[in-house]
């Protein structure tokens, strides 16, 4: 099924159902089926409440994390669109501050269904589709809109008129799709420049700068850059953010991570660029302690799988699955772990670079358990395991997480550090065993 997407709600299954045997099967880019779904549905991309639009390779999803944080703590109430979703189909679709019921979801998808019949819609423009139907219904302050794949082609991309466009940090990633160079990459994300409108951006090297600041001339988009429009700095305790009207400092984010720190100053950047809202600083200040964005660098609570390992133990989740977003990882893991041995569980999808991914995170820990992905083309454990022995681990295969914090486990008594780790389906399997939902 696309996406593993299965529901307890029968009604919503069963339009998971339909969906899977209309769609095509797979990604595909390209505006010219959404364009053509949305007109018959009325066009609803075109009544949103403020829409803010963000792209990236890594980072997005904390990005529109901190931007809701912001704009729920000034009072407001705010729709959200990411994916892919972890647990549940519903945390695709955020209404007004809550996750969609299953009643409201099986009845829109129902009605989209019913008008892509002849369309070979894909399993993400039917559900963007579904998302900005609900969200053209329901009263809001604003709309977050995390880009599926890419920027230039996502579906995502036929709204018209955003308040504010974002890319967060660019890497290599879905090169089918994209391109497998970083100024392909680059390009595919600028896509999403529109004219008049801001496109606050990281801080990227040289070529990408230009190729972006091209894109987005050509759109006729102001580009508002890290280290230009805005800066930002982060100290042990605080994160400081400048940009021409003035300096804000917040805490540093609940989320782990230097990233995440840059993240938040993209989301204040992005919201200090647009006119539609008027957020104030403290709002923004709040964000920082209010965001959460689950399976990244999430220190997992006393849940199923967490009490198969040793009292004192800490079980840590991320979906990590690229070397960009490994690198942040690694440096996290040199902190957290303290000196501890380490202990990665990781699976992995079949298209992303295994061994560039452990080679960044192997240094780290001392023993690997590859496990598959269940649904899903991954890298077969025998073969995880034998990468991580190239990168200098001990190494050896599981089949589920459970059996992994088992094998973990029975090395001993001592309190252990566990990290798992390589695909958000993972992490959704993960969380799900733990009893974590997001919510």
């Amino acid at each position: 099924m696309p996406d593993h997407a299965t529901s307890s709600s029968p009604a919503v299954q069963a339009q998971l159902d339909r969906l899977t045997a209309l769609s095509p099967g797979a990604d595909i880019l390209g505006l010219e089926r959404i364009t053509a779904l949305l007109s018959r549905l009325g066009d609803p991309h075109l009544s949103l409440p403020p829409v803010f639009h963000v792209a990236g390779t890594n980072g997005k999803g904390s990005t529109c994390a901190f931007l809701r944080a912001a704009i729920e703590a000034a009072g407001l109430s705010v729709h959200v669109y990411s994916s892919p979703h972890l647990v549940r189909f519903n945390e695709r679709i955020r209404l007004a501050g809550r996750l969609i019921e299953d009643d409201a979801l099986a009845a829109l998808l129902s009605e989209v269904l019913d008008h892509a019949a002849d369309l070979q819609a894909s399993f993400f423009e039917v559900t963007t589709a579904a998302a900005f139907l609900a969200f053209a219904r329901t009263p809001a302050a604003a709309t977050i809109v995390e880009v599926g794949l890419g920027g230039r082609l996502d579906a995502t991309n036929v709204i018209p008129n955003p308040v504010v466009t974002g890319i967060a940090a660019l890497g290599i990633d879905h090169q089918a799709f994209l391109g497998d160079t970083l100024l392909a990459i680059a390009g595919e994300k600028a896509g999403i420049a529109k004219r008049g409108v801001p496109l606050v951006t990281m801080d990227y090297a040289r070529p990408l700068r230009a190729r972006i600041a091209g894109i987005a001339e050509a759109a006729g988009a102001p580009v508002l850059a890290r280290g230009t429009a805005w800066t930002s700095e982060t100290t042990r305790t605080t994160m400081r953010y400048t940009d021409a009207g003035g300096t804000l400092v917040t805490n540093r984010p609940r989320l782990v991570g230097l990233h995440q720190s840059r993240n938040l100053a993209l989301a204040i950047a992005m919201l200090r660029h647009q006119s539609a809202l008027a957020i104030p600083e403290a709002a923004m200040r709040a964000a920082a302690d209010a965001a959460h964005w689950p399976a990244r660098m999430q220190r997992l609570s006393h849940g199923p799988l967490h009490a198969r390992l040793p009292a004192g133990s800490d079980l840590w989740l991320d979906g990590a699955h690229n070397p960009n977003a490994a690198q942040p990882v690694a440096r996290v893991l040199r902190t957290l772990a303290a000196g501890r041995p380490a202990t990665l569980v990781l699976g992995m999808l079949a298209n992303k670079d295994a061994d560039a991914v452990l080679d960044i995170l192997g240094p780290q820990v001392g023993h690997v358990v590859a496990l598959p992905v269940p649904g899903h083309a991954h890298h077969a454990p025998d073969a995880l395991a034998a990468i991580a022995r190239r990168a200098g681990c001990s190494a050896e295969t599981a089949a589920t997480p459970a059996e992994a914090l088992d094998r973990i486990a029975a090395q001993g008594d001592a309190p252990q550090f566990v990290l798992i780790a390589g695909s958000l389906y993972l992490a959704g399997e993960v969380l799900a065993g733990n009893d974590e939902l997001p919510h």
